[in-house]
């Protein structure tokens, strides 16, 4: 992976890190790509963050995975849109035990579609997926975030 070469972008990296809620719950962001196209992050099981029978709370695995479509769909969009998370739902699949791993990315092509159906629509409702896996690969959940978008402005009055 690349190198950060701004300032601006390596101090987001840095803050995310050092987000209150994930340094409580042992959250760690380990790979952003340069275009803030790919995030992944980690969380190793600790006393700080088991559940009352021994494994991952599930409220730690959904903080894990909860802002990174929206960051990337802020990042990757501009500041000509508005993006807010609108809806979570996360299946838990197995216990999650050891180190558990998320990864978000949402695809060019992806970007580009979301841009010319706001561009028609004016806004919409995105849903986008993922699983978080434990270290030997196994979905142990399953994420969908619903994710609100529309460009900024004033949207035209609708008469119902």
């Amino acid at each position: 992976m690349k190198k950060f070469t701004s300032w601006k972008k390596r101090f987001k990296i840095w803050l995310y890190n050092f987000y209150p809620p994930y340094v409580g719950a042992g959250i760690r962001i380990k790979e952003i790509a340069p275009d803030f196209s790919y995030f992944r992050s980690e969380m190793n099981l600790r006393f700080y963050n088991k559940n009352y029978v021994g494994v991952h709370f599930g409220g730690s695995l959904y903080s894990m995975c909860d802002p990174f479509f929206m960051l990337i769909l802020l990042e990757r969009l501009g500041s000509d849109y508005i993006v807010w998370d609108k809806a979570g739902n996360m299946i838990f699949v197995k216990p999650g035990m050891g180190k558990v791993i998320a990864e978000f990315q949402i695809p060019d092509s992806e970007i580009q579609r979301i841009k010319e159906e706001i561009e028609v629509k004016k806004k919409g409702d995105y849903l986008f997926t993922t699983d978080v896996k434990n270290e030997a690969g196994e979905v142990i959940a399953k994420l969908e975030k619903t994710v609100y978008i529309r460009k900024r402005g004033k949207l035209p009055v609708q008469n119902t």
